[in-house]
């Protein structure tokens, strides 16, 4: 715990040769200036963005792979986790070529007629998304496979004789017994995406920053050390916010 602390506490209040009095300064400097408040708005509202489409896509997949009683449902939740073991930068490099100018998606825009010119997708919000969306899709479906797994499959048959859809007992049975594990699907798929660096990198470009993009050029380029420090903590903040806002979900579904 200490080797992880020190560091950390180290990293976001001591960093070389700035006195914390001007790391403060420069995180109120931040909370007030429009660009940094666009970065940190952009940040939140993509991380949330993909929060949600993670959740909403994971689940039924979870609950499908969780319920099925095919022999292959093993398999398929291996190839539903496989992205996992690739490389962050092989996969986001796999939308750089579906996404390009001269990519896979723009030649077929044009040849259906959808458009005349290939569109920019690249270096735009919803590239961002679709990159952040495929890293933590099977963190989300991992997360709500093992919370639907520990859930009776009898309910789901009693509810379903009693006159019950499939839909319904999804809703009214299932969702709610499994909401702990849909909660910290959430949380990680949140805080990763508010931490992710090299995805916002490739996708975004400078035209889409991100606090942790930022925090790169503050560290690496600038080598503002206050404005580093300052990102830091607006992310641990964030992160450590998201966290206790999600137990307090998570113990309320599962009290109720």
């Amino acid at each position: 715990m200490a080797g992880f602390l020190i560091p950390s506490a180290a990293m976001l209040f001591a960093p070389p040769d700035v006195p914390t009095s001007q790391i403060f300064a420069r995180l109120g400097e931040m909370l007030t200036d429009p660009y940094d408040l666009e970065v940190i708005g952009r940040t939140v509202g993509l991380a949330l963005a993909v929060t949600i489409i993670c959740v909403v896509l994971g689940f039924p997949i979870a609950y499908w792979l969780a319920r099925s009683p095919s022999r292959w449902s093993g398999v398929f939740l291996a190839v539903a986790i496989f992205p996992l073991m690739l490389s962050n930068v092989v996969r986001t490099f796999g939308w750089l070529v579906i996404l390009g100018s001269k990519g896979a998606l723009g030649r077929l825009l044009v040849q259906l007629g959808v458009v005349d010119v290939a569109p920019q997708l690249l270096y735009t919000k919803l590239a961002i998304v679709l990159g952040l969306t495929q890293l933590f899709l099977p963190l989300a479906i991992i997360s709500c496979y093992s919370a639907v797994a520990q859930v009776d499959p009898g309910l789901d048959d009693a509810s379903r004789g009693l006159g019950g859809s499939r839909i319904r007992t999804m809703w009214n049975i299932v969702i709610p017994l499994t909401m702990p594990g849909i909660v910290v699907a959430a949380t990680l798929v949140f805080a990763g995406s508010v931490t992710a660096y090299t995805t916002p990198y490739l996708l975004g470009g400078s035209s889409q920053r991100m606090l942790s993009t930022q925090l790169f050029n503050y560290a690496s380029t600038t080598v503002d050390w206050a404005s580093a420090s300052a990102t830091a903590l607006i992310m641990t903040v964030l992160v450590f916010l998201v966290s206790g806002l999600s137990s307090l979900i998570g113990r309320k579904g599962a009290t109720s």
